[in-house]
C-alpha cells in the first residue's frame, strides 16, 4: 500500500522551503538522502516535514579524491588527464568570457609546449595573461585546503597580471585593491576607499559559517563580484576563488563555459531576487565537470 500522498509535498514545495533548487531537491532523493521521499511514477513524494539534507562535504578532512588527483598529476605532469583538462579548459574559458582572443587551441598550445603559432596577429597580454592563470591554477591546487584570506587573493591577482601591460599603468595596483571608482555591466560598485573594510567584512561573514554549501560559495562570488574590488580581472579571480573552495568543500567544482555565459551574468545581475538563475547555471556547469569525472573513473 502507497503512503498516503496529502502527507507529502512536491519537489516544488521542498525546494521553496529548503531555499535550493527543484535540481537539487530530486539529486538528493535520488542519491537516498531525503528520509522517507518514494517515487511516484516519475514524481518524487517527500514527507512535509523532512528537513533539509546536510551535505557530505564536512564529513571529512582528507582531501577528495578529485584534489588528490590533480595534485598527483600536477606533481608529475601527467598529459591528458584532469589536471591538463582542467587547465587548459579553466584558463580558455575564464579568458575568453573577459575579452582574450585566444582560442581554445592556443590556450591548449601554450600549455603543453609555451609556445603558440598563429597566422594573425595576437595580443601579448593574452598569451601572459594565460599562461600566469595556469600559474593561478597551480596555486589553488596547492592551497586548496588553507583558509581563504585577503593576502591569498591579493597573491593571485599579482601572479595573473604579472609582466603584462598592467605593470606599467601606475593606477593599476597590481596585487592591490583599486585605486580608481570602476563599474561592471552599467551598476556601481564598491568605492576604491571602502574596499578592504568591505573585503575584511565579506571574508569575515563567510568564515562563520560553519558549513559550506554550494549557495554559500555562489553567495560569495556574487558579494566579491558586486564589491569589484581591483581595477581589472575580478570576474577570473572570483572564478578562481570558487574553483578553490569547491575544492576545499568537496563540491564538485565547476567551469563557466562560453555557452554558460550570458546565464552566468544574468544569474549574478538576479542573484538578490532569484537565486535559482545561477543556481542552476552552477548545477548545469557541475554536470558538465562530472562526466569529466566520470571519463577519468574519479569518484564525486
Amino acid at each position: 500500500m502507497k503512503p498516503n500522498k496529502t502527507q507529502y509535498i512536491k519537489v516544488s514545495e521542498a525546494a521553496r522551503l529548503w531555499n535550493i533548487s527543484e535540481r537539487s531537491v530530486r539529486w538528493y532523493c535520488a542519491q537516498g538522502r531525503v528520509e522517507g521521499a518514494w517515487l511516484d511514477g516519475k514524481i518524487w513524494r517527500i514527507p512535509k516535514n523532512t528537513e533539509k539534507p546536510l551535505r557530505k562535504n564536512e564529513s571529512s578532512t582528507k582531501p577528495s579524491q578529485l584534489l588528490l588527483r590533480l595534485r598527483t598529476e600536477q606533481k608529475n605532469q601527467i598529459r591528458g588527464g584532469i589536471y591538463h583538462l582542467t587547465q587548459v579548459t579553466l584558463t580558455y574559458n575564464s579568458n575568453h568570457i573577459e575579452g582574450s582572443r585566444l582560442t581554445e587551441e592556443q590556450t591548449r598550445h601554450i600549455f603543453e609546449t609555451n609556445t603558440i603559432a598563429s597566422t594573425s596577429s595576437i595580443n601579448v597580454d593574452d598569451i601572459i595573461v594565460a599562461a600566469n592563470h595556469f600559474r593561478c591554477i597551480d596555486t589553488i591546487i596547492e592551497r586548496a585546503e588553507h583558509l581563504l584570506t585577503e593576502q591569498f587573493i591579493l597573491q593571485l591577482h599579482q601572479t595573473l597580471f604579472q609582466r603584462t601591460s598592467a605593470e606599467r599603468i601606475p593606477w593599476f595596483a597590481i596585487g592591490s585593491y583599486k585605486r580608481l571608482p570602476n563599474e561592471v555591466g552599467g551598476i556601481n560598485t564598491t568605492a576604491p576607499e571602502d574596499v578592504r573594510d568591505a573585503m575584511t567584512s565579506l571574508l569575515n561573514d563567510y568564515h562563520s559559517q560553519t558549513t559550506k554549501e554550494l549557495d554559500d560559495l555562489l553567495d560569495f562570488h556574487y558579494q566579491f563580484e558586486t564589491i569589484h574590488p581591483f581595477q581589472d580581472g575580478n570576474g577570473r579571480i572570483g572564478r578562481l576563488i570558487l574553483f578553490k573552495e569547491c575544492l576545499k568543500h568537496r563540491i564538485v567544482p565547476f567551469i563557466i563555459t562560453e555557452e554558460l555565459q550570458s546565464f552566468y551574468y544574468r544569474g549574478l545581475s538576479r542573484w538578490e531576487s532569484e537565486r535559482e538563475y545561477l543556481r542552476d547555471t552552477a548545477l548545469t556547469a557541475q554536470d558538465q565537470f562530472k562526466k569529466r569525472l566520470e571519463y577519468f573513473r574519479i569518484p564525486f
